[in-house]
């Protein structure tokens, strides 16, 4: 079984590319938004320890963690978004490696695919075997996030000046998939990647 990491920006297509791969090969898809939505659960440590640092008006009516106001937190605060990620980022990596693990040791998978926006500054690539960038234009993803999410031009501003540093790891990859054009072309690039 291959690991492949897979990682870009806000807007990139990410969504579509695992999207495709799930439906394409026999896989396991591990997106570590997800696993951290996961962790932060109502009773859960991750979830104490967030409550403790930002406060109660995170939570919604259901006392579970509004996703929506804490993203606003974070993106809009530098220092918050250190204190969170410090919390969080350890709890999603130690679940990944073990999913990643309980897949090797089945045997089933030809691949495991972990999809994250901070894989290499988190050091996700050490269990890599391979690390693929999805390339887009800034002026595409934030067309995307306007059409797709609803997000305002400042909401945009905010997540991206959040994660520039992303556009200095594309040398760093194992490959650069071009998704500036159809869907068709990015899966043709993806075709030849698995295939070689």
């Amino acid at each position: 079984m291959k690991t492949i990491g897979i990682t870009g920006g806000v807007g990139a297509g990410k969504s579509a590319v695992l999207e495709y791969l799930a439906d394409n090969y026999n896989c396991d898809i591990i997106m570590t938004d997800d696993v951290a939505k996961g962790l932060y659960t109502k009773g859960s440590k991750t979830y104490e320890m967030m409550i403790a640092l930002i406060g109660e008006d995170i939570v919604d009516e259901t006392g579970e963690i509004d996703k929506k106001k804490l993203a606003d937190i974070i993106f809009s605060n530098a220092n918050k978004r250190m204190a969170v990620n410090s919390i969080v980022h350890p709890a999603v990596k130690q679940e990944v490696i073990t999913r990643i693990t309980n897949n090797k040791i089945a045997g089933r998978l030809d691949y495991t695919f972990v999809e994250s926006a901070l894989l290499l500054t988190e050091h996700y690539d050490v269990f890599c075997d391979e690390v693929w960038y999805i390339d887009t234009s800034e002026d595409i993803r934030r067309q995307r996030l306007k059409e797709s999410r609803g997000y305002s031009d400042e909401k945009i501003d905010n997540i991206l000046k959040s994660q520039q540093a992303l556009e200095n790891i594309k040398d760093k990859c194992s490959y650069c998939i071009d998704n500036n054009k159809d869907l068709e072309y990015t899966f043709r690039q993806i075709q030849n990647i698995l295939l070689s």
